[in-house]
């Protein structure tokens, strides 16, 4: 695996992280796409919306976040108990970053 295959799954860990950190403060836990999509480019966390309707269809595989598509290239993305656990350290998922401990 090359450098740059390496600092794509680092990156792509650090994303979905911050998807579901974000979803964690929000009231009701969910956001649309594109907000998710400004939010994490806030960050220095460059993505396409495409790639973050990516990031979100694999966390929703992965049962750490439910999406519905509200409108036509509208995507709003709830967070799941699983994810919550996900975002605050309490378990594991490979692919995405493991969190930093609050505090300090």
């Amino acid at each position: 695996m090359g450098f740059a295959s390496d600092l794509t799954q680092v990156q792509d860990g650090h994303i979905r992280l911050a998807v579901l950190r974000l979803l964690d403060e929000q009231p009701g836990y969910q956001a649309n796409d594109s907000v998710l999509h400004s939010a994490v480019g806030a960050m220095g966390l460059n993505c396409t919306r495409d790639q973050m309707r990516g990031h979100l269809a694999w966390l929703a595989e992965q049962r750490m976040i439910t999406t519905i598509e509200i409108a036509a290239g509208l995507t709003v993305a709830t967070l799941t108990e699983r994810g919550g656990d996900v975002a605050n350290g309490r378990s594991q998922i490979k692919g995405v970053q493991r969190p930093s401990p609050k505090g300090g």
